[in-house]
C-alpha cells in the first residue's frame, strides 16, 4: 500500500474537470480559474486565523457550516475582495450566483476564493467574463488553473499523489499559491486539493486539520498573515473504495498520510518560491519534551527576520538561533543546545564553539539547507520550513500594489 507521487495536479483524480483564463482583473497574467466535479463532493476547510477576513473567506465558511455538497470552485486572482464591506459580501456572493449559472448549478454547491490587494471593490463585470470563459474552457489539465491563481508566485503549484487499497486506487491532487506574506499560522496562501476518495465530511474535516498543522502550518517566508487563507478539500467518491466513515482504521490513515504528503509538498513549493529567497532551509527541532514546546521552538527560529537575514548572508550566526528560541515561550537551558548546519556542528553543549566558519558558510551557500535544533530535553520533535530574506523581497513588496 504505497503512496506514490504522480504528474498533473487538480485534475489527476476522475470526475475533475478545471480552467484558467485572462479576463482582465491583471493586466496579462492569467487571472480567473473554476474548478469542477462530474459528482457532487463534501468539503473540508481551514481558513486564516487573521481577525480581518475577506468576503470570500466569510461566505465559504458560512456555506461550508451547512454541510452540503459541492460541484465547483471559482477562484479570481490580482484582487483580494478583502476589507470591502458589505458591497464586498454581495460581490461575492454573485460571484458564486454567476459561476452556478453558467455550470447550471445551486448557488450552495459553489466555493469561491480570491486573492490579490486588499481594499479594492471586484471588477464584477471582468469576473463574469472570467466565469463565461472558465465554464466553455473546462478541461483535463489543471495546469492553466494552477497558473491562474497566482500573484508574486513566479511558477504554478501542483502536486498528485495516489494510492491503492483492497484493488482500489484513490487519487488525490492539489494546486496552491503562496510567495509571499507566509506565517506559519495557516500560513498565507491558497490551496485547493480535490480527491475521488469515497470518504465522509467528518474525517475528512479531521484529516485536513491534522495535515495543514503538519504542512501548511509550519512555513514561513515574512512573517505576515493574510485575510483569504484558505485550504479546501473536495472528495467526490467515484473512486468507489469501501465509504471512509470514522477517522479510524487502516484506509482512513492511509488517505490522511497521502493528504499530508500532498499538503506539504505544496507547503514546501510555497517556501521555495518565498518573494525574493536564494535559499530553501529545513529547521528540524529535537530533544523537546512536547510535541507543543517543539513546534513553539522551530516556529520562533523559522520566523526570525534575524535568522533569515543571516541565512541570506550566509553567516553561521548561531546567536540568532538561540536567542529566537529564547523568546518563543517554553523553557529550557540554553547552554544545553546544540545546533548543526548540515553535517557541521556549530554550537555543542555548555556552549561550545568549535567549527570552520569556512565549512559553515560552504553549507550556507548551498540553496537547500538543513539546520538541526537538539534541546536535550525529551523526545518530540518539529518540523518547519522556512527562506531567507533579501534585498529583492522588500523591492517586490515595496511596489506589490503600484
Amino acid at each position: 500500500m504505497k503512496i506514490i507521487d504522480i504528474p498533473s495536479g487538480i485534475t489527476s483524480p476522475r470526475g475533475f474537470q478545471a480552467a484558467g483564463v485572462h479576463c482582465g482583473i491583471k493586466k496579462a497574467k492569467k487571472d480567473f480559474a473554476l474548478v469542477y466535479t462530474a459528482a457532487p463532493a463534501v468539503a473540508a476547510a481551514t481558513f486564516t486565523t487573521n481577525v480581518v477576513q475577506a468576503a470570500p473567506v466569510l461566505g465559504d465558511k458560512e456555506v461550508c457550516a451547512r454541510g452540503g455538497r459541492f460541484k465547483a470552485l471559482a477562484v479570481n486572482s490580482g484582487n483580494a475582495n478583502a476589507c470591502t464591506g458589505e458591497r464586498g459580501l454581495l460581490d461575492a456572493w454573485e460571484m458564486t450566483r454567476l459561476t452556478a449559472c453558467a455550470l447550471h448549478l445551486e448557488a450552495d454547491e459553489v466555493l469561491i476564493s480570491s486573492t490579490g490587494v486588499i481594499g479594492q471593490y471586484l471588477p464584477m463585470d471582468k469576473v463574469a467574463a472570467g466565469i463565461s470563459l472558465c465554464a466553455e474552457s473546462l478541461e483535463e489539465d489543471g495546469t492553466p488553473a494552477a497558473e491562474a491563481i497566482r500573484t508574486t508566485d513566479t511558477f504554478a503549484k501542483e502536486a498528485a499523489v495516489q494510492f491503492e487499497h483492497d484493488g482500489v486506487t484513490i487519487t488525490l491532487g492539489g494546486m496552491a499559491k503562496g510567495s509571499g506574506m507566509i506565517a506559519p499560522n495557516m500560513a498565507t496562501m491558497l490551496a485547493f486539493v480535490s480527491t475521488d476518495a469515497n470518504i465522509g465530511r467528518e474525517p475528512l474535516q479531521r484529516a485536513t486539520r491534522e495535515a495543514v498543522a503538519r504542512s501548511f502550518n509550519r512555513i514561513s517566508v515574512d512573517g505576515d498573515m493574510s485575510t483569504n487563507d484558505m485550504v479546501l478539500v473536495l472528495a467526490n467518491g467515484l473512486a468507489g473504495n469501501m465509504f471512509i466513515n470514522e477517522d479510524e482504521g487502516e484506509l482512513y490513515q492511509l488517505f490522511a498520510t497521502a493528504l499530508e504528503r500532498l499538503l506539504v509538498a505544496l507547503a514546501k513549493m510555497i517556501v521555495m518560491d518565498g518573494e525574493g529567497a536564494t535559499k530553501f532551509v529545513e529547521i528540524r527541532l529535537c530533544g523537546a519534551p512536547t510535541v507543543d514546546e517543539a513546534d513553539k521552538a522551530a516556529r520562533s527560529v523559522a520566523n526570525s527576520n534575524l535568522v533569515k537575514t543571516a541565512i541570506h548572508g550566509e553567516d553561521a550566526n548561531w546567536g540568532r538561533i538561540l536567542a529566537a528560541i529564547g523568546y518563543s515561550g517554553i523553557q529550557f537551558d540554553p547552554a544545553s543546545v546544540t545546533i548543526d548546519f548540515g553535517n557541521v556542528p556549530i554550537l555543542g553543549r555548555n556552549y561550545a564553539i568549535d567549527f570552520s566558519e569556512e565549512l559553515a558558510k560552504k553549507v550556507l551557500s548551498q540553496r537547500e539547507i538543513v539546520i538541526t535544533i537538539d534541546l536535550h530535553r525529551g523526545d518530540a520533535t518539529a518540523t518547519f520550513w522556512t527562506c531567507d530574506l533579501s534585498k529583492d523581497y522588500v523591492a517586490i513588496n515595496a511596489n506589490y500594489r503600484t
